[in-house]
C-alpha cells in the first residue's frame, strides 16, 4: 500500500505532483539511461504532474543528496531513481528519513521483511525480447559466429546472454555466441576492443548488455557487421546492419505507477512483466532482415506474450556439458531460481568466472 500520508495528501491537492528521476549516466545516451528518460517524457505529459530530472549522478552518496534536493527544493512526492547501485544503501536510507515520500527502484530488490513500506521495485522480463532477437540474429548470420559484449556476469546479464543464445540456436543449432565481460556498465574504449575482436575472429553478428550500446553498435555498421541492440532502439546508429533489439517500455511501467498513486490505489512493491505486460517491445525490423525472420520471431514473440513458450525449458546444459534444467522442467519468468543464475548455456563460448 501507499504510505499513509502520501496517500491522502497526492489524491487531495491542487497542486501538482511533483515527479523526480535520477539517471547515472547522459540521459540521451541511446541506452538505458535514455529508456528511462523516454518513460519520464511520458510521465511529463500527464495533467497535473511535473518532472524533475537529474543526469550524470553517481552511485555513491551523491545520489542521497540528490534525491534530498529533489524533495526539499523541487517539492518532490514520488522518486525514480533508476540505477542498480542506488538502492542499498542509498534509496533505503533516504526512506527512513523521508517516509511520506515514494521511492520506485528498477532492479527487483525489494524485499518486504527488509524494506521500508514506502519504498517499491520493478524490472522487466527483457530476456523474452533477447530470445526474439537472437532468433533473427541466427537467422541472418552468415559465418555462424555472434558476440556478446556484456558489463559483468550478474544473473540479469547472464540471462540475457542464454535468452540470446537460445534464440539463436533455436533455428541455428550450430551457431555459437561469444562472450566478452567489459567488466563495469560504461567502458566505451573496452567495449569498442572487444568489438574489434570479436569481429576480427569472424563474428558478423554483435550485441550488448552495458549502459550504452553505442559504440559497439557504431563500430559493427563501419565494419560490415549486423548488430542487435538493447535498452532502446539504436536503428539510427547503424542503418544498413541494425536488425532488431530488446528495448525496454518505461513509459507503460512510469504512467502505471502515477495512476495508482494518484487515484490512491495499492501499488506492487515488486513489479515486473514482460510482453504480455507491455514492459518490453522489439525494434522494428532493419532493411537486412529476411521475411522469413521476421516470420519466425513474430511467431516466438507471440508465444512468448500468451505463455505458450517458455525460454528456459529443459533439457538445458550449460557451456560445460552439465545438466543445468533437466528434461521436461519449466523454468517460467516468475521462478526465482532464474534471479539466481550462473551459468552460461551451451553454444556461448566464454566464463562466468571473471
Amino acid at each position: 500500500m501507499l504510505p499513509a500520508a502520501g496517500c491522502s495528501k497526492e489524491a487531495s491537492s491542487d497542486q501538482p505532483l511533483t515527479v523526480g528521476f535520477i539517471y547515472v549516466g547522459p540521459r540521451d545516451d541511446y541506452g538505458y539511461n535514455q529508456a528511462h528518460a523516454e518513460g519520464a517524457a511520458a510521465v511529463a505529459k500527464l495533467a497535473g504532474v511535473k518532472t524533475r530530472e537529474e543526469e550524470n549522478v553517481a552511485e555513491t552518496v551523491a545520489v542521497q543528496k540528490t534525491i534530498e534536493s529533489m524533495i526539499n527544493l523541487d517539492g518532490a512526492a514520488v522518486i525514480f531513481p533508476t540505477s542498480f547501485g542506488y538502492f542499498d544503501p542509498h534509496i533505503l536510507k533516504v526512506a527512513e528519513k523521508f517516509p511520506d515520500k515514494i521511492f520506485l527502484h528498477c532492479g527487483g530488490l525489494y524485499d518486504a521483511s527488509r524494506h521500508p513500506s514506502n519504498v517499491g521495485s520493478y524490472f522487466g522480463y527483457i530476456d523474452e525480447a533477447e530470445y526474439v532477437s537472437g532468433i533473427v540474429a541466427g537467422m541472418t548470420t552468415k559465418s555462424g559466429k555472434l558476440g556478446f559484449i556484456a558489463a559483468k556476469p550478474i544473473p540479469q546479464v547472464l540471462r540475457n546472454i542464454n535468452a540470446f543464445t537460445l534464440g539463436v540456436r533455436s533455428v541455428n543449432p550450430s551457431a555459437t555466441t561469444a562472450v566478452i565481460f567489459t567488466g563495469d556498465w560504461s567502458m566505451p574504449v573496452k567495449e569498442a576492443e572487444a568489438a574489434n575482436s570479436l569481429i576480427d575472429q569472424g563474428v558478423d553478428v554483435l550485441t550488448a548488455h552495458v549502459d550504452s550500446p553505442k559504440v559497439i553498435i557504431e563500430l559493427a555498421e563501419r565494419r560490415g557487421a549486423f548488430s542487435t541492440g538493447y535498452h532502446t532502439n539504436q536503428a539510427t546508429l547503424a542503418p544498413k546492419g541494425y536488425l532488431t533489439g530488446a528495448e525496454w517500455n518505461w513509459s507503460k511501467v512510469y504512467t502505471d505507477y502515477m495512476a495508482w498513486i494518484r487515484e490512491g490505489r495499492p501499488y506492487q512493491h515488486l513489479l515486473r512483466g514482460g510482453f504480455k505486460e507491455g514492459f518490453i517491445k522489439l525494434s522494428p525490423y532493419g532493411p537486412a532482415v529476411s521475411e522469413e525472420a521476421k516470420k519466425k520471431a513474430e511467431e516466438a514473440k507471440a508465444g512468448l506474450t500468451d505463455g505458450t513458450l517458455v525460454i528456459f525449458k529443459g533439457p538445458v546444459k550449460d557451456n560445460e556439458g552439465k545438466v543445468v534444467i533437466a528434461e521436461a522442467v519449466e523454468q517460467k519468468q516468475t521462478d526465482i531460481v532464474l534471479e539466481n543464475m550462473n551459468y552460461l548455456v551451451e553454444g556461448a563460448i566464454g566464463s562466468v568466472q571473471q
